[in-house]
Parts: C-alpha cells; sequence; structure tokens
C-alpha cells in the first residue's frame, strides 16, 4: 500500500447507485490498489469537505485527493482513469475538451443520476476484505 503522502483518495456520494458502481468499478481495475475510498456524508469526508471549504451538504459531485490537491467533477474522474493502466488511461485524452464542456456534461448525469441510476437507503456496505480500502 501507499504511504500516507502518496494516498489517493476518492470520494464519493454513499447512497448513489451510481458512485457505488462506479467505486467498484475503481477497486476491480485497480490492481496496484493505490486509491482508498470514502463517502461524502461519512464523519471523515465531511472533515475533508471542510478542509477544502467545500459545502458539507451537497452531495452531487465526485472528489479526487492527491495530497494537498483536489480535483472536482469531470477532472477528478479523469485523473482516476489515468491511474488505473491498461487501456482505461486512454480515456484521459477527453482531458483536452473544455472543463466548461465536461462539467456540463458530468453536472447533467449528476443532476439526474438519482432518477435513472437509482438510490439506497443507507450507504454501501463492504466486504471484510474491502474495509482496509475505505476511510471509515
Amino acid at each position: 500500500m501507499n504511504t500516507e503522502s502518496e494516498k489517493k483518495i476518492i470520494l464519493f456520494d454513499g447512497v448513489c447507485n451510481l458512485c457505488n458502481s462506479s467505486v467498484q468499478f475503481v477497486i476491480k481495475h485497480d490492481k496496484q490498489k493505490q486509491f482508498i475510498f470514502g463517502s461524502l456524508q461519512s464523519e471523515t469526508g465531511q472533515a475533508l469537505l471542510k478542509k477544502f471549504h467545500l459545502s458539507q451538504n451537497t452531495f452531487n459531485s465526485f472528489l479526487l485527493i492527491e495530497g494537498d490537491k483536489i480535483y472536482l467533477r469531470s477532472s477528478a474522474a479523469l485523473r482516476v482513469v489515468k491511474y488505473l493502466g491498461s487501456g482505461w488511461k486512454l480515456l484521459y485524452a477527453f482531458n483536452i475538451v473544455p472543463k466548461f464542456i465536461r462539467d456540463g456534461v458530468y453536472n447533467f448525469i449528476s443532476k439526474n443520476r438519482y432518477k435513472w441510476f437509482g438510490k439506497k437507503d443507507a450507504c454501501w456496505v463492504r466486504t471484510a476484505e474491502l474495509k482496509s480500502r475505505f476511510l471509515d
């Protein structure tokens, strides 16, 4: 596992089916186990949102934290696939699309994610094997 300073933290909406599926996708393809995860609703997620001066009540973004740098929305998703290796890192090429366009598409999907993909009543419960990959 990476040292504390090398950890890449993904924060996600813990009750969103699309977000949970995305996290499971990353876990499956993260062969080097370089990511750890936390829900935006968790105590640690809330503390990180506060640290980066982000809303602690709005859970419509996927975040990636690398050290003292935070990436939001499409920028976060693209950086994650960049680290997955294999053919997935080729998707990072979409980074050349202007951010306002990428985030426009991201925001449209985010706004409709519960309607299209559903919502859980509670955050996803991890297996004992995966607990070490989650913040709390």
